[in-house]
């Protein structure tokens, strides 16, 4: 087929805090040596942070280096955190432990509470500013390579398909965009990133990777209730000891808390609902108490790397680099990414534009030496072991064995072993007839919500006639395997409805709602059998968490 193609010196991949952050430094570092540099970012969203759903508390130090004078700039960092607890959860009780006790690393003052979206609009302001090419609605859905093996650029996808992939009236073909490199930014299990680990072999040599799905809800609550600049993270209820999890209360903006809730993918037991647990962390007395009065405003949920540095992949390979969640860049145990997402960015620009000052040679072999020597390893070597710890010990040793490390650590005492993660999260469920079915909070419309409603609020737009991007290797596994063997899970490891059985011609089928699809990848990640492959649909189709 013959395409457009457009030509770049760089392509960046995704318009989140990594790819941005690429992006403005290539061109800080061409300005300063007074040479022009042609710098594309592409983003599968409708605009820049419609797909952006985060927490969101950020370290700046990253965005210190970027922009020095942050401040002065305007960038959107408003709610400075002023406490800072960790909560213990009974079914009833609520237990603070004081801040001494926790680790330096756990702390977050220092920290903001943001708009992660907010925050990355302001980054593709800047990034215009200095003459960034961004193009929105575009989803990179195939690398492209050339007769020796070496990445070039991405095929965006067609547009105008109906159902069945044929051409509409309204047919557009993907364009060819080509770079001398190609930096991958696209987010926790992205679909370009898997296609270049399978093509390269970037996870020979690391552990299985890792990830928790992490729901948030934005509540309007009562003045009184509103602390702004608090920071409270809890564990425990409603998880057991055995799953791993923990919730999030952030208070910012006027009156507004965003309440979360992350629950480890490895969980074992099929019949467990992650969205139900998360709607039932709202009904203990501390939540309740809280929310009560409010209004809830926003809905999301995304999956989120966990695996830690033992996890990451090879970060290289001919013609570009992998950035930020893309490899997997996250710190588990205090839920944060940001910062190393926009310094891997960074350092990545540097290590381009050094490349490129030598002639292009194929790979970027000084990118992975500079993440070596900066702080995200230093800090993501300090808490390597606190994921492994959850998942053999379950969640009150763990934490334990996880803190004291974390402790060890914050006084310069390094200890001499790296934890394997055992398994892939796929493989970690046990059959039904092995499980209880738990018990959660039934929907009331006021604290707790069911999924339909919950989605609505995600904005979803998905051309109901395009093809749908949630394959099936296998047609009838979800009927011939996961149903009678893990009670089918699909129906309820998916945080927006997309999965459901029916009743069809007197037999149980899998119907999917691909147009209820938030993007969170979880379904990509957990299928017991690996049969479903989430691809990007139509570019700017999808949520629009304008308010994230």
């Amino acid at each position: 087929m013959d395409r457009d193609v457009m030509e770049y010196d760089v392509l960046v991949v995704g318009a989140g805090p990594a790819g941005l952050s690429a992006a403005i430094r290539l061109k800080q570092l061409a300005q300063a040596q007074g040479q022009e540099l042609n710098v594309c970012v592409l983003e599968k969203g409708a605009e820049v942070g419609s797909h952006i759903f985060s927490g969101a508390v950020l370290d700046p130090k990253a965005l210190q280096e970027l922009f020095p004078d942050w401040q002065a700039l305007g960038a959107p960092l408003n709610t400075p955190v002023n406490q800072d607890t960790f909560v213990v959860l009974g079914e009833e009780k609520a237990w603070s432990m004081p801040e001494w006790s926790l680790p330096p690393l756990m702390r977050n003052h220092g920290n903001y509470i943001i708009s992660l979206g907010e925050v990355c609009r302001w980054l593709a302001g800047k990034a215009e500013e200095l003459g960034v090419e961004i193009y929105t609605g575009f989803a990179a859905q195939s690398p492209s390579y050339d007769e020796q093996g070496r990445m070039i650029g991405v095929i965006t996808g067609d547009m105008g398909l109906d159902k069945q992939g044929n051409p509409t009236a309204n047919y557009t073909p993907g364009i060819e965009i080509r770079a001398k490199y190609t930096l991958v930014a696209e987010g926790t299990r992205g679909s370009l990133t898997k296609q270049l680990e399978a093509r390269y072999g970037l996870r020979a040599t690391s552990s299985p990777a890792k990830y928790g799905l992490g729901f948030k809800e934005i509540w309007r609550v009562k003045p009184e209730h509103h602390q702004k600049g608090l920071i409270e993270h809890t564990l425990g209820w409603p998880l057991d000891a055995n799953t791993g999890g923990g919730g999030f209360i952030y208070h910012h903006g006027e009156n507004l808390v965003s309440v979360g809730y992350v629950v480890h993918l490895d969980y074992s037991n099929p019949y467990m609902s992650l969205f139900d647990t998360f709607q039932t962390y709202k009904t203990h007395p501390k939540l309740q108490a809280l929310l009560e009065g409010g209004q809830r405003i926003s809905y999301g949920a995304r999956a989120i790397s966990e695996g830690g540095i033992q996890s990451l992949p090879e970060m290289t390979f001919p013609g570009g680099a992998l950035l930020g969640c893309s490899a997997g860049l996250v710190n588990v145990p205090k839920i944060k990414g940001t910062h190393y997402a926009m310094k891997s960015g960074m350092l990545a620009a540097e290590s381009v534009f050094e490349a490129i000052q030598q002639g292009a040679p194929e790979l970027l072999t000084s990118y992975p030496q500079k993440l070596r020597a900066s702080w995200i390893w230093q800090e993501l070597s300090a808490v390597r072991n606190v994921k492994p710890y959850l998942s053999r010990w379950g969640t009150w040793v763990g934490t334990v064995f996880g803190g004291i490390e974390m402790w060890l650590s914050g006084f310069g005492i390094t200890l001499p072993w790296t934890l394997k993660h055992i398994s892939a999260d796929h493989a970690t469920l046990k059959e039904a007839k092995q499980s209880r079915q738990p018990s959660y909070a039934k929907p009331d419309g006021v604290l707790t919500f069911d999924k339909l409603s919950s989605v609505s609020l995600c904005n979803i737009g998905h051309d109901d006639q395009q093809p749908c991007h949630l394959k099936l290797s296998v047609a009838d596994i979800p009927e011939r395997v996961n149903l009678p063997k893990y009670a089918g899970p699909e129906q309820r490891y998916c945080p927006a409805g997309v999965y459901e059985f029916i009743e069809q011609a007197g037999k149980e089928v899998l119907q999917i709602n691909a147009q209820n699809c938030i993007h969170c990848k979880t379904c990509d990640i957990k299928d017991p059998t690996q049969n479903i492959t989430w691809v990007p649909p139509e570019g700017g189709s999808g949520p629009n968490y304008v308010s994230q």
